[in-house]
């Protein structure tokens, strides 16, 4: 009677030893797929692949940049008057030659008409010297011949030699009063000249009230308005600048200048200019000018770029991104820029061989452009490189690029998943076994009790 219930709680002890190793067991069945499984994933590496490409790349320097009106005028009136009206608005656009502002034009009228007057008086003036000049040339002839006569008689000794003397002194006042009169006519004509400019100044005075736009360009605001005084040559009326075509002037690195300088008078340096906005399009012009001193402060060099500007898309005083072409390089290997790598050794690229691994290829790289690179050394055109997943890649590795090369990796690591999964229902399988074990034992030892 005694030993029975030491047989059941012996027999409970052996069933959850049993059930233990059997969770064990069951555990390391599934582990060991799992394991299995990581082990398959070890194949080729899944990356994104380009091939070199051989082209021109153009070498462009960028910069930020002013623009200029290409001609600024200042309107200023030449004649000191009042404004009588304004032929045009604040900020039109204006032809050359277009009429801008009137001033008072009545003063200068009435000047121009006493100026000539005053040349019909120093006309007239003219005139009359030269009559005298006539009518006391006849008597001077006359006198001569009369003295000539005296003189002959006087030789004879008809006439005395005092009344010789007399028809001589008299002919000599003849040709004195000649040169007088001469004289005055050399100074009517001299005063006729210069009331003649007189006149013409007058007139150059009454065309200085009609203002007209000396350029085609853009007006400013009217700093005088109708019935405002305008003194000569000092009251600043407006101001037209002229914008087709247009200057933008920019600064580049003084390192650059001589490739400028060797290319500027073989054919023209194209430049493309941008304004800030975010509507913006690549405006085209052409190198026109470079200054001649470098800035010593900053080490630059300034240049002016010329722009039709037909569309009026650059404006007077607006900052602009400038792109200068100094260079083409001819045939050069390009690829992104995010193919280049960098080691202990250097840059360089994961090269795909045709067995899809992949090689550490040095290379030099040159100029940048955007998201391309240009390659100096190392590559050659329709060579393969990596661009994407360059972490998981060394000197050998296995590769699967998009079109599904490489792919046994891949495939090994699904079978590795597989027995993984198979080994963890064999460890459930015994799991329940060993619960139907546990059952029945337990359903013994609980009939024992019954029959004691």
């Amino acid at each position: 009677m005694q030993i029975r219930p030491f047989i059941v709680f012996f027999s409970l002890g052996v069933l959850a030893v049993t059930a233990a190793c059997s969770d064990s067991a069951a555990g390391s069945g599934g582990g060991g797929g799992r394991g299995r499984g990581r082990g398959g994933e070890g194949g080729a590496v899944p990356v994104v692949t380009t091939k070199v490409v051989q082209r021109d790349v153009p070498v462009d320097i960028a910069a930020i940049g002013n623009v200029e009106a290409y001609t600024m005028i200042s309107i200023r009136s030449q004649v000191t008057g009042t404004i009588e009206s304004a032929a045009f608005h604040e900020g039109d656009f204006v032809k050359k030659d277009q009429l801008l502002f009137t001033i008072d034009k009545r003063p200068f009228e009435a000047a121009l008409r006493q100026a000539e007057a005053n040349l019909v008086r120093d006309q007239a003036l003219l005139s009359q010297a030269e009559a005298q000049l006539g009518r006391d040339g006849s008597q001077s002839e006359y006198a001569t011949l009369s003295a000539q006569r005296q003189a002959q008689l006087a030789e004879k000794g008809i006439v005395s030699k005092d009344v010789a003397e007399q028809a001589r002194a008299a002919a000599d006042t003849s040709s004195g009063t000649i040169k007088a009169d001469r004289a005055a006519v050399e100074s009517a004509r001299a005063q006729l000249v210069a009331q003649q400019a007189m006149v013409d100044n007058a007139r150059v005075q009454l065309g200085y009230t009609s203002i007209t736009s000396p350029i085609d360009g853009h007006t400013s605001n009217i700093a005088v308005k109708v019935g405002g005084l305008a003194t000569a040559n000092q009251t600043e009326l407006t101001t037209v600048a002229q914008v087709e075509p247009i200057f933008v002037t920019f600064s580049i690195p003084a390192a650059n200048l001589t490739s400028i300088k060797n290319n500027l008078g073989k054919a023209k340096i194209p430049v493309t200019a941008t304004s800030q906005d975010s509507t913006a399009n690549v405006v085209e012009g052409e190198l026109n000018f470079i200054d001649n001193v470098i800035d010593a402060s900053t080490d630059t060099i300034k240049l002016k770029a010329r722009f039709e500007n037909h569309d009026r898309r650059l404006w007077p005083g607006q900052f602009a991104r400038v792109s200068l072409r100094v260079a083409t390089i001819s045939n050069a290997m390009v690829l992104p820029s995010q193919a280049i790598q960098t080691g202990q050794e250097g840059q360089f690229v994961f090269l795909v061989k045709p067995d899809n691994t992949v090689a550490q290829q040095p290379v030099t790289v040159g100029q940048r452009m955007g998201d391309d690179v240009v390659v100096e050394k190392g590559l050659q055109s329709g060579q393969t490189v990596v661009t994407e997943g360059q972490l998981r890649l060394e000197a050998g590795t296995k590769i699967q690029t998009g079109d599904g090369r490489g792919g046994g990796g891949r495939r090994g690591g699904g079978g590795g998943r597989s027995q993984g999964s198979q080994g963890g229902q064999t460890g459930q399988s015994g799991q329940t076994g060993q619960s139907g074990q546990n059952g029945d034992a337990q359903g013994q030892a609980a009939r024992g009790r019954r029959g004691e």
